[in-house]
């Protein structure tokens, strides 16, 4: 299937929304296309686009089917951001506030008459489009071309959200605080108001994010289907209620993360790393099997000094050797860390100030535990890492994620954030984090032991499923060869 040669062969669009945690899998996603002999093309910024070209050139080098870019230009200046802002980490990292934020998205909707510009040059067979592009679905029906819509997330988040859409139970309750039971899921999870991700949260508002997440919502009806960054093995009640009761068509071809096969590919994912990977390799090698706790908030973590020096007293505490990734931070050590630190810790741990090489690290023998903020990408490097992890969410899906994690799959615990960032930051104190990071590596602990040995076999799950022969291999073969029939 999707023949190399000729005028026949597939051809297939992806257009991910402009942040590295969508940008990342996506091109993940294309790679594993074009492996099956798929002609792939990944409509990028200028900016963007510079992250990714090496790995673009180098999988099209090596003989499989091509992977090109399609540059349209992000119109930063006409929403009135920085001309360099193309990616929303740009924001956050900068910490440009809510305002910003709400102008990015409102930029990302002028991409569409440039992107129909593209569809109409190439004619795709497919278009697979982040769910925060609902227009592409009327962009690729003018053509005649099928969308499928990518959403980042676990198929549990997804079912969460759509059963708060549908029941609302978050408006039944008397406080923010209430626990209340999402209901008509296989499994019983109670969440709070606190804790619902944006496009639940602003339900029948009136704002530009109210009505965008209301057009995603609305535009599910209309896609072709979902391509999932997921396997069935990891969250097969709801793989099943996604299709059969929801009634939607799906495809899970993950852990994308895993078409990385080589030590070069691993370390290059995403930005450059601001650790040579021969120096991190080499550090990891010092230590034993199962002994290192690694520490990482994803790309957009937003933390207070006094959060951090918490975070770092923990840490200290816990007598764990460590890799702690710490982003966002360029001022003086004095300010967030306590007065000799790095000292105390010498060989001990080990601080990445910037973007680490995060597959490569996890997948070493020597990681014994991942302490996360629940993003969907990370959650998932990690489960194919078979490490347990702590979890900490900040906003987003990621405490739907945590649900899934420490009650449904039962693979982590929690640190105790109650509520996403947008209601207020609520100071995790370092006993915390010393008393969850010592008990995730804890040696003794029955129910430790029990979940180390759950998560090991969901990794190993993980990798059969994308290897011939496997769930994930099989739904990405099944629905290249659907896309085919209808070309």
């Amino acid at each position: 299937m999707g023949s190399l040669n000729g005028h026949n062969q597939l051809h297939v669009y992806f257009f991910p929304f402009m942040a590295h945690g969508h940008l990342i899998p996506a091109v993940d996603m294309a790679k594993l296309f074009a492996s099956r002999g798929v002609k792939t093309t990944i409509v990028i910024t200028p900016l963007n686009a510079a992250f990714f070209s090496k790995t673009i050139q180098k999988h099209s080098s090596s003989g499989r089917a091509e992977i090109q870019a399609r540059i349209i230009d992000f119109p930063a200046a006409r929403a009135g951001l920085p001309e360099q802002c193309e990616n929303l980490d740009f924001i956050t990292s900068r910490n440009l506030g809510m305002e910003a934020t709400i102008n990015f998205f409102r930029a990302s909707t002028m991409l569409q008459e440039p992107f129909e510009k593209l569809l109409e040059q190439d004619r795709p067979a497919c278009v697979v489009a982040d769910m925060f592009y609902p227009w592409a679905t009327e962009s690729a029906a003018k053509f005649g071309i099928p969308r499928l819509v990518f959403h980042g997330t676990s198929c549990f988040a997804q079912c969460v959200g759509e059963a708060l859409a549908s029941h609302a139970p978050q408006q039944r309750v008397e406080s923010d605080a209430e626990p209340f039971v999402v209901p008509g899921l296989p499994d019983e999870v109670r969440l709070t108001k606190r804790q619902l991700s944006p496009s639940a949260a602003l339900v029948g508002g009136t704002s530009f994010l109210s009505q965008l997440f209301k057009r995603v919502r609305e535009s599910y009806s209309e896609v072709y289907g979902t391509v999932f960054n997921s396997f069935y093995e990891l969250e097969p009640a709801y793989v099943d209620h996604f299709r059969k009761i929801l009634g939607r068509k799906a495809w899970y071809v993950g852990p994308v993360s895993l078409c990385n096969g080589d030590v070069e590919d691993k370390a290059s994912r995403g930005k450059g790393a601001v650790i040579d990977k021969d120096e991190c390799l080499k550090w990891l090698d010092s230590k034993e099997a199962n002994a290192v706790v690694y520490v990482c908030f994803g790309s957009q973590a937003d933390f207070t000094a006094q959060q951090l020096r918490e975070i770092a007293v923990g840490i200290e505490s816990s007598g764990q050797p460590f890799i702690w990734v710490v982003r966002g931070r360029n001022d003086v050590e004095e300010d967030w860390l306590p007065e000799g630190f790095q000292e105390r810790t010498a060989g001990r741990g080990l601080i990445i100030q910037g973007w680490a090489p995060q597959v490569l690290i996890l997948e070493h023998a020597a990681i014994g535990g991942f302490v996360t903020h629940c993003g969907w990408n990370s959650t998932l490097e990690g489960i194919a890492a078979g490490l347990p992890m702590v979890t900490w969410p900040m906003g987003a899906e990621q405490f739907y994620n945590e649900k899934l994690v420490t009650e449904v799959v039962k693979i982590g615990l929690e640190v105790g954030v109650e509520q996403s960032s947008t209601y207020g930051v609520k100071m995790i104190r370092s006993e915390a984090v010393e008393r969850a990071v010592r008990r995730i590596m804890s040696k003794e602990d029955e129910v430790m032991a029990e979940m180390r040995r759950k998560v090991k076999g969901l990794g190993e799950a993980a990798r059969k499923a994308v290897e011939a022969g496997g769930s994930s291999y099989a739904d990405l073969g099944a629905l290249i060869e659907e896309l085919e029939l209808m070309s």
